[in-house]
């Protein structure tokens, strides 16, 4: 088989799982098509490399699936999710605050270091996601306490937000944030964060 076709076959199974846009996050060569549908990749010679790379996982390496991708690919994709719910700029925060741009920067850094907010990064710009906060933009009085171990184990401010806002079985199908304000469950979700925090602790 030639290197193209070989090319167009690696490009096509990509694109068949849906993972051929998360390649450069990978750190993998990456292909576009031409006017005549041929792959087009940047780094052609390695085209073999890859290929037995990506189907390296698994007992049957002809179907394998590569898992990295598929984790990036789905991170992804939960990501664009979270950005779909409501969030904050410093500036859309200060005026739903009545406060200043400096001020509110100021008091979210503050909050963030303290571990009491998540704050993330999307195209270089801080976004703070709004189920963590009030009606007037202030930290909710629940969430802290479950923010303070996540954060100060130093877990991944992404995977806090979908934790705290992703429907868990343990909350019967609520999400923590949600639970926690159930007096019933509060020391239930408490617990689950101090543990997943240790676990993350761990890993980190």
């Amino acid at each position: 088989m030639t290197e193209s076709a070989d090319g167009d076959r690696l490009a096509t199974w990509l694109e068949g799982l849906g993972l051929a846009d998360h390649l450069a996050e990978a750190g993998l060569p990456t292909f576009t098509r031409d006017d005549d549908g041929r792959a087009v990749w940047t780094e052609p010679d390695r085209i073999d490399e890859l290929d037995r790379l990506l189907r390296s996982e698994g007992s049957e390496p002809e179907h394998a699936v590569p898992v990295g991708l598929v984790l990036i690919a789905r991170q992804a994709r939960l990501r664009a999710a979270l950005l779909e719910t409501p969030w904050f700029t410093y500036e859309t925060l200060a005026e739903l605050r009545g406060a200043s741009v400096d001020a509110t920067r100021y008091a979210v850094h503050k909050a963030e270091q303290t571990h009491r907010l998540v704050v993330v990064t999307v195209e270089g710009r801080a976004i703070v996601p709004a189920f963590q906060l009030t009606a007037e933009g202030e930290i909710r009085p629940d969430i802290a306490p479950l923010l303070e171990p996540l954060l100060a184990a130093r877990m991944d401010p992404w995977r806090a937000w979908a934790w705290l806002t992703q429907p868990a079985a343990l909350t019967f199908g609520r999400a923590p944030e949600e639970a926690v304000t159930d007096p019933e469950m509060t020391d239930l979700v408490l617990h689950a964060a101090v543990r997943l925090a240790e676990r993350a602790g761990r890993s980190s």
